[in-house]
């Protein structure tokens, strides 16, 4: 049998996290596609130690219940004391505990499907439904829980283990890159960057586009970029930190050396975020036809209808100006290993086209300091980090990118003034870009121009 996709999104499975405490959770038993029957379950959720139950309802509830005790089939009720009933929602997830009277019958273990006390029955009866009588061993609202909706669209179960424990961090005796932290280094990457010229004549300003999951940091990218230019913190682009794209429009950014300078030669093109849905975030096919510089600067992207050229007003001809000329991954360093599978397949999926097209690709790995503690003191110790290191090679494998094409930053995110360190090391990363772009226009064929 092919291997079980979870339907819990990554954000319910934080929410689930902030419950059941620093976990990792292994999906057993998928309802719809082992059957919603009491035999089908206990075949593969028996002796498998702490459990949990994450039940779907039609009307869009993800709500459940957590045993730490052992399903056996003893035909009595089980006493555990740590077993609670919940429903994911925003902002918090609600948590109902076994009543402390009743914690004896907390759960009956009998041959059926999961149930929880006389509380509350999943896959009821052999179906794609919940019997719910609250007041027993638990104390709740059938509305507040799961809206009131019997009707089930999946109920999972996964094994709940302790998190390993994490290495210590430490930094390494030597820099595994080197890099100048001082501010005549900053003022060298910033007059490089306003001096640069493409290698192509007919290229005015490298175009770059950022792609990346939702709260990656792309729009962050820019803002941080342009805060640098002008001398203080800016925020032009739109930037948070919701679980679906803060941007909606597809979005060309020049940045000016200052209030008065003149335009850099580069554009950032900023993306919607990639979300695990099909039918939701940025499509592969719309980043595909922005590479090839046929969609316009604020076009509203629609996840169900991907871009066509021949629905937009007609426009001049698409020039090698248009088109894209380094493209960039945004990622979050803090969750690189957590990334979703559907997201990762669209990376895949990008690289490839991206790969048969000859342009080159870069990995931005951002929070660098929310991710080692050790430079969140110390930014400088950001090339020490023997975490970092193991960060930048896990985005390397997973992007399918080499380890030189991963650069560590730090966007401005809380900050109100600019630091130095930071500065340095979003420049040596734009620096790259267009590094990779005159490596581009260089190897292209004078036809291409």
């Amino acid at each position: 049998m092919a291997a079980l996709t979870s339907k819990l999104s990554q954000h319910q499975t934080t929410q689930l996290r902030t419950l059941l405490g620093d976990v990792e959770l292994s999906l057993l038993y998928q309802a719809s596609v082992h059957g919603y029957t009491g035999p089908a379950f206990h075949q593969r959720c028996d002796r498998q130690g702490p459990t949990v139950v994450v039940a779907y309802s039609n009307s869009g509830y993800a709500y459940g219940g957590y045993t730490s005790k052992d399903y056996t089939q003893t035909g009595q009720y089980i006493d555990d004391d740590k077993a609670f009933l919940f429903s994911l929602r925003d902002p918090s997830p609600l948590l109902f505990r076994v009543l402390t009277t009743q914690g004896t019958r907390a759960r009956l273990d009998d041959g059926n499907t999961p149930r929880f006390g006389d509380d509350i029955w999943f896959c009821y009866n052999n179906t794609a439904q919940v019997y719910c009588a609250p007041g027993n061993a638990y104390m709740f609202n059938a509305a507040i829980l799961y809206g009131n909706n019997q009707n089930l669209t999946e109920c999972e179960v996964y094994k709940v283990t302790e998190a390993p424990a994490q290495p210590a961090i430490s930094l390494e005796q030597k820099p595994w890159r080197n890099i100048l932290w001082t501010a005549e280094r900053r003022a060298e990457l910033m007059e490089s960057i306003k001096t640069y010229k493409p290698m192509n004549d007919t290229v005015k300003k490298i175009r770059i586009l950022l792609i990346g999951p939702v709260g990656a940091g792309k729009s962050s990218f820019f803002n941080s970029i342009n805060s640098i230019f002008w001398g203080h913190v800016t925020s032009k682009a739109m930037s948070g930190s919701l679980d679906t794209s803060v941007t909606k429009q597809y979005r060309t950014y020049t940045v000016r050396a200052g209030p008065e300078g003149k335009p850099l030669p580069f554009i950032l093109c900023d993306t919607m975020g990639l979300e695990e849905a099909s039918e939701a975030g940025m499509s592969v096919g719309d980043i595909i036809s922005a590479i090839k510089g046929d969609i316009p600067d604020r076009y509203k992207f629609n996840p169900a209808e991907p871009y066509e050229p021949e629905s937009e007003v007609k426009r001049r001809p698409v020039t090698l100006q248009d088109k894209v000329q380094c493209v960039v991954y945004v990622l979050d360093a803090c969750k690189v290993a957590l990334m979703p599978s559907k997201v990762e397949e669209k990376l895949t999926a990008i690289r490839k086209r991206v790969n048969s097209m000859g342009i080159p690709q870069i990995v931005l790995l951002t929070k660098v300091d929310e991710a080692c503690p050790l430079i969140g003191e110390n930014l400088q110790d950001v090339y020490l980090s023997s975490y970092i290191k193991t960060k930048v090679r896990e985005a390397s494998s997973r992007v399918g990118v080499s380890m030189c094409s991963v650069i560590p930053v730090k966007n401005y995110s809380h900050e109100l003034e600019l630091d130095v360190n930071c500065d340095i090391l979003l420049l040596t990363a734009l620096q790259q870009m267009l590094r990779y772009a005159d490596n581009y226009l260089d190897d292209l064929s004078p036809e291409a121009d």
